[in-house]
């Protein structure tokens, strides 16, 4: 079927369907960083902090986690949006729509950030946290006061380049309903051949991942001024 110039670029009708995408792409991400983001936080500390000689040292759970880690992490999110369906029918109801997008991308969110806030812990002074114990500080106020206050700069730079794999993420979500940028340029650009659609929703990306990368950009240099 021959599709038209005008019938491809008729504004009226893309606007409101682009405006519809923008915001399916922030709720999938606010939603995914958020919750996948705090889980990751709270596993990635478990993970650093079970590895030998820290605090929480705990060799069979660091095992176990990392195994887990390691087994997800490499999946392809395309991959790991089918082989999660069974699991995210009996958690969502469904396997199609924003939803049930928004699911394996917290499932992954959370595997990704915690070797992320994992890799960015492991740096700090171990001299900081001795001090710290010596005061008498229980494990969990060091992790609070001590552990994640010395290693928040590059632990928000971390959170920056999360940011784009989840809106990554946000995109592939298009393959089962989920909306979102991705599934606008798809469905409405390259599906229709209009570069101008697909270009579109490119920027648009583009813009918010340099927004994003840019605000934490400056909260770093901040911090490691002080």
């Amino acid at each position: 079927m021959t599709i038209t110039l005008a019938s491809r670029s008729d504004w009226s009708v893309l606007r409101p369907l682009l405006f519809q995408s923008i915001g399916q792409t922030l709720e999938m991400v606010l939603v995914t960083l958020v919750v996948g983001g705090f889980l990751g936080l709270v596993l990635g500390v478990v993970l650093y902090g079970t590895r030998p000689g820290n605090l929480f040292e705990n060799a069979v759970v660091y095992r176990i986690l990392d195994i887990i880690v390691n087994i997800i992490r490499p999946i392809p999110f395309i991959i790991f949006l089918a082989a999660m369906q069974p699991l995210t029918i009996k958690v969502v109801g469904t396997s199609i729509g924003t939803m049930a997008a928004i699911f394996p991308m917290v499932v992954m969110c959370t595997v990704a950030t915690s070797r992320l806030v994992e890799q960015n812990l492991v740096p700090v002074d171990p001299g900081i946290i001795e001090a710290a114990r010596s005061m008498g500080a229980s494990k969990f106020t060091i992790v609070r006061t001590v552990l994640i206050p010395e290693a928040l700069a590059p632990l928000i730079l971390a959170y920056a380049f999360l940011f784009i794999s989840v809106l990554d993420m946000s995109a592939m979500a298009g393959y089962i309903g989920g909306g979102g940028l991705g599934n606008f340029a798809i469905a409405y650009g390259y599906q229709k051949f209009d570069q101008t659609v697909t270009w579109t929703a490119v920027i648009i990306m583009i813009v918010l991942v340099q927004v994003v990368q840019g605000i934490a950009n400056s909260v770093a240099k901040h911090l490691l001024k002080r």
